[in-house]
């Protein structure tokens, strides 16, 4: 697809990050979209962005979706059909992602499954609802973002990462199936694997809240697993008031959006240049292209203290917890 004018395209997760991002560059450029978030200020406020910035006759819808609940995407399809009217998209954007359930031993199977729910089949029931309207473009493209954790299941030697880690795997693994079925059952289809490494998106915040874990509601046993955890990555937590942990757990979090090497607006850059370049595997990053060289030259000591040594050296995701 060399160029998106005139095309229209979906985006999940459309309300921060990436997923607003990639809103507003394609709305620039005179695509149509259609985005939907949980949130409903974050989605306006996405909507007012990209319409502000839109190229003449590109139109900017909006939809509130859990892409867990394949039901609210169904919803999600018919605002696209109504308000687009239209039978098609080109572009399908399985953008929306959240973290947390680090733990399969440890944590509660609800935080572990919401996780999961969200990043896998948020993708599968959102590539499920707007195949048909894929199939009836005269071309069509999807993108689904996984990460660098699906291409190495860890955040650290100290940080159990699976259920995050768990559905990214899944995703680069559907992803990667589509090639083979869509040039079998469907040639004009194609499809794209994004994996971003630390880019600068409200992540870290939006998950902690999907969690019902904003710093100021943090329960005493919430801090008390929090305490934990940071003592097991050597951070000084005796004496830390519980005040003092909550400033610093937002503090974490805005400074894994503001401070990070690759910005949501580069990332989504990366992101629509490589669907042009009809690339099938988007790396994000110079933290992706190194992890994803590292883990293929040496795949059996990828989970070995060296291999992380090996990371801190390059000094890559020292805000992940490595």
């Amino acid at each position: 697809m060399d160029s998106f004018t005139s095309k229209i395209a979906v985006v999940t997760g459309g309300g921060t990050g990436m997923g607003r991002e990639l809103v507003r560059q394609l709305a620039a450029e005179g695509c149509s979209v259609a985005a939907c978030d949980v949130s409903a200020d974050a989605l306006a406020e996405t909507a007012r962005l990209a319409r502000d910035g839109a190229a003449q006759g590109a139109s900017v819808v909006t939809c509130i979706a859990d892409v867990a609940k394949e039901s609210d995407l169904v919803a999600f399809r018919d605002v696209v059909e109504r308000e687009l009217a239209t039978d098609h998209v080109h572009l399908v954007f399985n953008n929306a992602g959240i973290a947390g359930g680090g733990s399969f031993v440890t944590d509660e199977r609800e935080a572990w499954e919401m996780v999961f729910n969200v990043d896998f089949f948020g993708v599968y029931y959102s590539t499920r609802t707007f195949l048909p309207m894929l199939m009836a473009a005269d071309e069509g493209h999807l993108v689904n973002t996984s990460s660098v954790n699906g291409l190495w299941a860890s955040i650290g030697p100290n940080s159990p990462h699976t259920s995050y880690s768990a559905a990214k795997f899944a995703v680069r693994g559907f992803t990667e199936a589509l090639l083979c079925d869509f040039r079998l059952n469907a040639p004009h289809l194609s499809a794209s694997v994004v994996m971003p490494g630390h880019v600068g998106t409200s992540i870290v915040l939006n998950s902690a809240h999907a969690h019902g874990q904003d710093p100021e509601h943090l329960t005493p046993r919430d801090l008390e697993r929090i305490r934990v955890q940071l003592a097991g990555l050597g951070a000084p937590v005796d004496g830390v008031s519980d005040e003092d942990l909550r400033k610093g757990m937002q503090a974490f979090g805005e400074q894994f959006r503001d401070a990070a090497p690759v910005t949501a607006a580069e990332a989504a850059t990366i992101i629509l240049d490589g669907v042009r370049a009809k690339r099938w595997r988007i790396l994000v990053g110079q933290d992706a292209q190194d992890l994803d060289e590292m883990v293929r030259a040496d795949p059996e000591g990828a989970y070995e203290p060296a291999f992380f040594d090996a990371l801190r050296k390059l000094g890559h995701f020292g805000g992940m917890g490595i």
